[in-house]
């Protein structure tokens, strides 16, 4: 086809370098260039669509990214274990220090779901599925501690320089 075209198809090397009209497809615009049936609708319309295209893909690609994250903390299998994801933070300075401000509850609780977790890997068993720690379920109750522990520690390092 020799009618000019907005863009050249890349397709398998039968195909390659035809045109979308030889190929039936319609022929999409050019970025930057504005179609003549949309030049008299130039102003808020065009300006709304894009803002509601976007937010849309913004929600959608929110969607995915918790998709994801959640195909994620269950295919890290801790979960299975009964554990939290704070309950597998590599042990440093911080957080050693974190859990000492920890309220003695939440430092039992912890106790015990790290001890279940050593046993039931030592006997290579899993959690009945009712029992295991749901996305949802799974706060982050030693996140403050370690923010507060790191933001003291930062500062201690600053006033350590003058």
């Amino acid at each position: 086809c020799r009618a000019p075209c907005a863009e050249r198809v890349i397709r398998p090397r039968p195909l390659l370098g035809r045109c979308p009209r030889e190929l039936g497809e319609r022929p999409r615009p050019q970025p930057g260039l504005i179609s003549p049936k949309r030049t008299a609708l130039r102003g808020q319309f065009s300006v709304g669509r894009w803002r509601q295209r976007r937010s849309l893909s913004a929600s959608a690609s929110g969607r995915l990214l918790e998709g994801l994250r959640k195909w994620y903390y269950n295919a890290a299998g801790f979960n299975k274990l009964g554990l939290m994801r704070d309950d597998t933070i590599y042990e440093n300075d911080d957080v050693k220090v974190a859990l000492k401000r920890l309220p003695e509850n939440l430092y039992n609780e912890r106790l015990f779901r790290i001890k279940r977790a050593l046993d039931l890997s030592m006997r290579q068993q899993i959690l009945p599925e009712e029992q295991w720690v749901k996305y949802e379920e799974d706060k982050k109750y030693l996140e403050p501690y370690l923010k507060e522990v790191i933001r003291e520690r930062l500062e201690r390092e600053e006033w350590d320089k003058k």
